[in-house]
């Protein structure tokens, strides 16, 4: 049973990162119930700025599925500043528009892979935006025509309506579930936990000492480790973290729930949770070696999620397509979007992408192109061949992500 499999895997790795050799004078380290952590009284858990970014993505998000919206707005939401670099308003939340931050400048802004990267960076940005103003331009124009092979427009699906572009891609959905990877999983797994942020400049000396930031009650690295926590926990309930997973927010958080309710995988909101709560502990008690085994589950669990999902999407789709090809289409532009954010996932006790951009290209390029009609020309086939060359990266099979 994958269930037992996945247990007992997460289990070692934990197990080995709480105990360590007898011979050696490893910090004995205790994870609290909640991801609570206090100084001298005073909270020192801190990922505000993630949570303003998660708000905006939903509100861009929902402002994608109005077909009589604007580029310039959603640019505007994208970028939270106009084309000329100017402040805007495009936000219903006041303490939205009056952010300094943005959705845009975290999108493929990671450490680990775009520092160094930014002709990528900047491309994936761009990227996001195109798709955006595509959905005004070529799908909301044709809102009220009948979506056929080569024609944007309308198509059923069920009691529903979706709204496609010539090839069957919901531009929407391509932009929602890249964000996924491209701002949430990204600054998580390769900024946020990574060890040259985390222990950037003077960071372990300050922490040793705990040396807190100005005015605050936080280390620098207890910090950083809280933001990474914000992008997915940013808007959940603390008092009951893990019995609302799913529910938190639209990206990763959502999709972790989704993944957590396969039996198959009963286990990896607990796990994830718990390697946060025991590598926050670890930075508290000046324990690098744990906080580095913590990171290093966390981006392989992370990494699976969108692994999961993006086979799922694959699959549940191929059993739609001929009953049912707007349903079919609406699984597949979710999937397009999560094999994007495959681009993204990392390898535990790996400084590398699991996927290369030229692979994930490849993977959208062959979703794409069984014919010139795109999703309109789609074989099961090759649904199955894509689902089985991204598992084959993980430690799922097809079947099992399937459910």
């Amino acid at each position: 049973m994958k269930t037992l499999q996945y247990t007992l895997f997460a289990f070692l790795l934990i197990g080995l990162a709480s105990c360590g050799d007898e011979d050696t004078n490893q910090t004995n380290v205790t994870a609290p119930a909640d991801y609570q952590f206090d100084r001298n009284g005073a909270s020192t858990v801190s990922f505000a700025g993630q949570t303003t970014r998660i708000l905006m993505a939903e509100e861009l998000i929902n402002a994608l599925s109005d077909l009589d919206q604007s580029t310039e707005v959603l640019n505007e939401m994208f970028a939270n500043m106009d084309a000329s670099g100017n402040g805007v308003s495009p936000f219903s939340q006041d303490e939205l528009n009056i952010s300094t931050k943005s959705v845009r400048s975290k999108v493929a802004a990671s450490n680990d892979l775009f520092n160094t990267n930014a002709v990528e960076g900047a491309e994936i940005k761009e990227q996001l935006s195109i798709w955006m103003e595509a959905q005004i331009n070529e799908v909301a124009v044709n809102q009220g025509v009948l979506a056929a092979p080569g024609v944007a427009g309308q198509i059923a699906d069920g009691t529903s309506t979706r709204y496609i572009n010539a090839k069957g891609l919901e531009y929407n959905q391509a932009v929602a579930k890249s964000l996924i990877g491209g701002l949430m999983l990204d600054q998580i797994v390769n900024n946020y936990l990574s060890t040259i942020v985390l222990d950037d400049g003077d960071n372990r000396a300050e922490n040793d000492s705990e040396l807190t930031e100005e005015a605050q009650s936080y280390t620098t690295m207890e910090h950083k480790w809280d933001e990474a926590y914000g992008y997915l926990f940013g808007t959940a309930d603390p008092s009951d973290v893990l019995g609302t997973v799913g529910a938190g927010d639209s990206f990763l958080n959502k999709y972790l729930g989704r993944v957590n309710g396969d039996s198959d995988f009963s286990t990896i909101a607990e796990d994830i949770y718990s390697a946060f709560k025991l590598g926050r502990a670890a930075i508290v008690a000046k324990d690098y070696d744990l906080r580095d085994e913590q990171a290093n589950i966390l981006k392989a669990l992370l990494s699976d999620v969108i692994g999961v999902r993006a086979v799922y999407y694959l699959q549940q789709s191929k059993l739609q397509l001929e009953s049912n090809k707007g349903g079919a289409f609406h699984g597949l532009s979710e999937g397009y979007g999560f094999i994007y954010s495959l681009r993204f996932a990392r390898a535990a006790n790996s400084t590398d992408a699991l996927f290369s951009r030229d692979k994930v290209d490849g993977f959208i390029s062959t979703l794409m192109g069984d014919g010139v009609n795109g999703f309109w020309d789609i074989t099961p086939a090759t649904l199955d061949q894509l689902s089985a060359d991204i598992a084959t990266k993980f430690d799922f099979t097809v079947a099992q992500a399937a459910e």
